[in-house]
């Protein structure tokens, strides 16, 4: 089995204390990356659920940096204490709540109580208390506690309650941390007293709902940012309640003396800040303290200057902005935007060094009633097409969990946030890969200005690059473009639509002279065909080619597609069709009608009959390419979702994967699956540089099948192994880059000592004669580069003593 595709910004990242690794959460693991490469390294495993925090225990002297240790937590209800450079699970805290955000306040290392002994670990957790009726409007299910990590416990009482858990925010100095709740801010200052870990709260108010917070690193000094994207920073603040009321001497001001200060709140002064149009999704000071970071939906990063408010913007990043991660480093800093994509920046410059994307996450609506118009795969690569909201189509590779590339589909400028006038509906791939054809529309704007355009792509130079070859305005009139199919083994495509007519596309060749080879051109129309003014809804062609289907509506037409003649009609359903596949070299063809009244169907083309059907909501439909069974991805009825809720074991899963031979109605496999809403299915070619050479039988697959779950998560299994209903004993090898092994010992303080003597026996017979003036080449070389003089001055006198010149045999 291989899964992938899990999302990397679902919770803040971490650099390691060297700031070589980043850690981001990705689904019930956690997945190390290269920040100078931007490949994955390791991955950590043993959560049951979503990992929900990643801290990383920073080095306290520069020499333990090559330390690699980190907490997590988990909706499992679990910490758990990693080794990351091994990796190796070191302690696991069972808490039997869910926790949504954890901050650790003790890091680094562990404080030593006034009697000398090391003190218990402390974490703070924002859990779910699903033991709350969610019956009342007014229900707290979310609360903040207080765990020793020691002693696998929880200790004192709840901290706070909230309606839903909130993030924690902790400061640098790890001595306040603070949530949101609606339009308040709760901040606790930590006492460390013989370990104990006292809090005292403050509460500070806003007239608008918070939606982010953010601590100075060394003064009393917190922002947060609002939902209508107003940044306020209070200054100051729990001078009174933390200080016992007396601040340097001096006596707190008076409320008339503390500008934007609302009531009672313990703070010196409020100021408001406001450029974001919408919600502030993000906010961090600087490690020196001087900028204040903020970004949100329009994906602009903004750059504060605290003491004046001036701001300078790094723009155009393309989608919304989520998390802002510092390393220790301050010329290393991470962006996570909504669009699943990391970008390592270099401050304070803020160039983009190094991009981690993964797999886009589902951001356009549906406006085609096709199967599965949004997920195209390209079987014999093992990528899958994805079209996104930036006019793009992303190519990901599925055995590598990979972005292979991006294809610029609309040159048109995108903003995040902005109404979506212009949108991808249709994508298309040719069975070997290496032709695309995509449609697009362009809304109207008050009933004027729509457009349907067809593009037609060729390969590249590599897998997942294409070139535009062939723009075609208005293919079917002012018809949308309903479904488009490649012919499996020439340069023919069809394009159907609603408007009632197919179009039958062919690649034309320049005329060249004697012996020499033509020249593509691009694609023209060969022919045009209808059936009864109806609307033409599905397409498909044989695996020979020598057979075109389509669906009319709710019957299914056969052509022969050189020709443009009807050959024969079949069936007729009772709602309109929109798939139509055949399967493999069969003679059977498969359809999929939707409505009211459903319906699966396997047609035979040879007594133009039905041979069997089901009454399923079919969600995506695949064939394999050389024999006889096909796959469906089925919603489950709400009619059983009753009897589904007494299985535990189908909790949380909506559709079905069913395998047929298309012979036999009995499916021969099923697999439940959860998130089929908007899944997609295939079969790919085993790739056996990413797959183990034999299955757990021992047989070599020549094919897989892979399902993409709603939220463009997926696994690959073997369909046909029998040992296990879903596990089929894949697993992809773990590529760690050799550069990436780290270094340890004297080498990570003080590097790489020459290799004088390796060379000295590659040559043992040649005479070996000291230099005659080395004191002239021991202050080469630039100031950053020389070792430092404490290292240099024994080196360098030393050359100034004479010695005896002795020849080695």
């Amino acid at each position: 089995m291989i899964t992938g595709g899990k999302s990397f910004v679902s919770s803040p990242p971490a650099f390691s204390s060297d700031g070589k690794k980043l850690l981001v959460c990705t689904g019930n693991t956690v997945s190390v990356f290269s920040t100078s490469t931007g490949m994955q390294i390791t991955e950590l495993e043993g959560h049951k659920a979503t990992v929900t925090s990643v801290i990383v225990v920073q080095a306290p002297t520069p020499a333990s940096k090559i330390l690699c240790y980190c907490w997590t937590s988990s909706l499992d209800g679990t910490i758990c204490y990693w080794d990351f450079s091994i990796p190796e699970l070191i302690k696991k805290v069972d808490v039997k709540l869910q926790i949504f955000s954890m901050v650790i306040p003790n890091l680094p290392g562990l404080p030593i109580e006034s009697s000398g002994k090391p003190s218990d670990a402390f974490a703070f957790l924002s859990v779910e208390d699903i033991n709350t009726p969610d019956d009342q409007s007014n229900a707290l299910h979310g609360k903040i506690w207080k765990c020793n990590l020691t002693k696998s416990s929880l200790v004192g009482g709840v901290l706070a309650e909230t309606k839903h858990p909130e993030f924690i925010t902790i400061s640098t100095s790890r001595e306040f941390f603070g949530i949101r709740n609606k339009r308040k801010v709760y901040i606790w200052k930590i006492f460390a007293k013989d370990s104990k870990y006292d809090v005292k709260k403050i509460k500070l108010h806003h007239t608008k709902n918070l939606s982010v917070l953010a601590f100075h690193p060394t003064e009393k000094i917190i922002a947060a940012g609002d939902v209508t994207g107003r940044i306020l920073i209070w200054r100051g603040f729990g001078k009174k309640t933390f200080s016992g009321g007396h601040t340097d001497g001096k006596l707190v001001k008076n409320e008339e003396e503390r500008p934007g200060v609302r009531g009672d709140d313990d703070a010196e002064s409020c100021s408001t800040w406001h450029w974001h149009p919408s919600e502030v999704k993000v906010l961090s000071f600087s490690s020196d303290g001087a900028y204040l970071y903020s970004g949100g939906i329009e994906g602009v990063l903004v750059v504060w200057q605290l003491d004046t408010g001036k701001k300078k913007f790094l723009p155009r990043i393309g989608s919304p902005l989520l998390y802002f991660t510092q390393s220790l480093d301050p010329s290393l800093s991470s962006i996570s935007c909504a669009d699943n994509q990391i970008h390592l920046l270099k401050m304070p410059s803020m160039e983009v060094l190094k991009s981690i994307a993964g797999i886009k996450l589902p951001s356009l609506p549906e406006v085609n009633e096709g199967l599965c118009s949004g997920i195209v795969f390209d079987r014999s690569a093992g990528l899958v097409a994805i079209r996104m909201e930036t006019y793009c189509i992303q190519f990901y590779s599925l055995f590598d969990d990979r972005e292979i590339s991006q294809v610029q589909v609309c040159e048109r400028n995108h903003q995040p946030g902005d109404d979506i006038t212009l949108i991808v509906t249709l994508l298309a791939l040719s069975m070997d890969g290496t032709k695309m054809s995509t449609a697009e529309v362009k809304h109207s704007e008050d009933g004027i200005g729509g457009l349907v355009c067809l593009r037609f792509w060729e390969s590249g130079p590599r897998r997942g690059a294409f070139i535009l070859s062939t723009i075609i305005y208005e293919p079917h009139s002012d018809a949308g473009i309903s479904a488009l199919a490649f012919h499996p083994t020439r340069d023919m495509a069809v394009s159907t639509s609603y408007g009632g007519d197919f179009k039958i596309w062919v690649q034309s060749y320049n005329t060249q002279q004697k012996d020499q080879v033509p020249q593509k051109s691009g694609w023209r129309c060969n022919s045009v065909g209808s059936y009864k003014e109806k609307p033409m809804t599905a397409a498909a062609f044989s695996a020979d080619g020598s057979v075109l289907a389509v669906a009319a509506e709710n019957v299914v037409t056969l052509w022969d597609p050189d020709k443009n003649v009807l050959v024969a009609v079949i069936g007729e359903m009772l709602t309109r069709i929109v798939s139509l596949s055949f399967v493999g070299k069969s003679e059977y063809l498969v359809s999929v009608s939707r409505g009211s009244k459903p319906h699966l169907s396997v047609w035979s083309t040879s007594s133009l009959s039905m041979s069997w059907s089901y009454n399923l909501f079919i969600e995506a439909v695949t064939c394999n390419m050389d024999g006889s069974c096909f796959a469906v991805l089925a919603l489950n009825p709400k009619s059983s979702k009753q009897a589904a809720s007494d299985n535990a074991a189908l909790q949380g899963r909506d559709g079905v994967i069913l395998l047929f031979s298309v012979e036999d109605p009995v499916p021969l496999a099923t697999w439940t699956v959860k998130k089929a809403k908007g899944g997609g299915i295939s079969f790919l070619q085993a790739d056996p540089s990413s797959l183990d050479k034999k299955a757990s039988d021992g047989k070599e697959p020549s094919e897989v099948l892979v399902y993409v779950s709603g939220d463009h998560e997926y696994i690959i299994f073997d369909p046909y192994n029998k040992e296990d209903s879903i596990v089929s004993g894949y697993r992809r090898e773990s590529v760690v880059p050799v550069e990436e092994t780290g270094k340890s010992g004297y080498a990570s303080i003080y590097g790489e000592l020459p290799q004088i003597g390796a060379k000295r026996d590659q040559n043992t017979r040649v005479p070996f004669v000291p230099s005659e003036r080395p004191w002239e080449t021991i202050f080469s070389g630039s100031s950053h580069i020389l070792p430092p003089l404490t290292k240099l001055c024994s080196v360098f006198l030393e050359s100034f003593l004479e010695r005896r010149q002795t020849v080695e045999e």
